[in-house]
């Protein structure tokens, strides 16, 4: 090894570069982590990557990330990082995965937001679609679409990005970036309300953006839903009929969907407002973890959150950016996070393992 590093200094470069990233600590107080950018054991040119944008974990402790890329839409790895298995061809627009339960088999809802590139190379508007499929991707069915089913004008575009399932096993869909309704579903995929949109009397029910939807258990008695609306810089909080209870403020996060593990929140923050008031740049992205009491309390990648009078400050990315857009977290057993990142330059998931 000393011959080697003599003949070729830049391979011991690559050594200490390597060392320090895995050294890297992040987050604050409670939450810290130790940054694995280097996690997923894969290569690029045989598993292409072009956003990673959700997910989830499995009862036989695989996880499953979901992308847009129609060479292997869904990529399944352990948790030391290695690739086990790929598949997915037909979901150019691959966006939202939810992983539910049913009488002890594993089932996804995969959401295909629906755009595609066309010859000119600008993003043309498809409508999307979800779909209920089993672990390893074999159709059960397909969420109707609401033109077909007319519950929304023709005027109005469906490109849903998320999905949640409720404790009855009710099915509810975010349109994000269609016409910022959420969409009920019974079980069997048939349709029951929608609610939000953009052009409510009662403005606590206009979302901007209603990029993800989960359901929040902390209260057994009386779960509710969680509504991102992303340009808002906020989540809403609803009864699961849809009647509207709270929002949530977090001032300078475009926060993704809410993912909830035990007490606290977490969520990919894909853009922050930058320290001179600018929204929408490049690479200002970081995590998010909210405690019991829906009090921010670390931002992995971020500035340390502050409150001042109760009031939560502007949050901004760290000066030393780990991330480039945070679009979803998963928390494992050990509550090590995995973060997906759009628009990322084709990387993987990172590995930020708890210290």
């Amino acid at each position: 090894l000393g011959s080697a590093l003599a003949v070729t200094p830049s391979f011991g470069f690559h050594i200490l570069k390597k060392a320090k990233e895995e050294q890297t600590i992040i987050g604050h107080g409670d939450f810290k982590y130790k940054v694995h950018k280097n996690w997923a054991q894969i290569s690029n040119a045989h598993n292409p990557i072009l956003n990673c944008h959700e997910m989830q974990m499995d009862s036989k402790g695989r996880l499953l990330m979901i992308g847009d890329h129609t060479a292997n839409n869904i990529l399944v790895f352990d948790k030391s990082g290695k690739l086990l298995d790929y598949w997915g061809t037909g979901y150019p627009g691959g966006h939202g995965l939810t992983l539910h339960n049913e009488g002890g088999e594993d089932v996804l809802y995969i959401v295909d937001c629906g755009y595609f590139v066309d010859k000119t190379g600008k993003n043309q508007a498809q409508a999307g679609q979800v779909f209920k499929t089993t672990i390893d991707g074999r159709l059960i069915f397909p969420l109707p679409h609401p033109h077909t089913i007319g519950v929304y004008k023709d005027d109005e575009a469906y490109r849903p990005t998320e999905t949640a399932v409720g404790p009855n096993g009710d099915i509810y869909v975010a349109d994000g970036y269609g016409s910022d309704y959420i969409l009920q579903f019974n079980h069997k995929g048939e349709f029951i309300r929608k609610w939000g949109g953009r052009n409510n009397t009662d403005k606590n029910y206009n979302l901007a953006n209603a990029h993800g939807v989960a359901v929040d258990y902390r209260d057994k008695n009386n779960p509710v839903l969680i509504v991102t609306s992303r340009n808002d810089n906020a989540f809403k909080f609803f009864t699961l009929d849809g009647k509207y209870i709270k929002t949530l403020n977090l001032p300078g996060a475009f926060v993704c969907r809410a993912v909830m593990d035990e007490e606290n929140i977490y969520s990919g923050v894909c853009w922050s407002e930058t320290r001179e008031g600018e929204k929408w740049v490049r690479d200002t992205g970081f995590v998010t973890i909210l405690d019991g009491d829906n009090k921010v309390v670390s931002n992995p990648g971020g500035e340390e959150p502050k409150y001042n009078n109760g009031k939560l400050q502007t949050m901004h990315n760290s000066l030393n950016p780990i991330f480039n857009h945070g679009h979803d977290v998963y928390v494992d057993p050990d509550k090590n996070l995995y973060v997906c990142q759009w628009n990322a330059h084709n990387s993987a998931p990172i590995k930020l393992e708890r210290v």
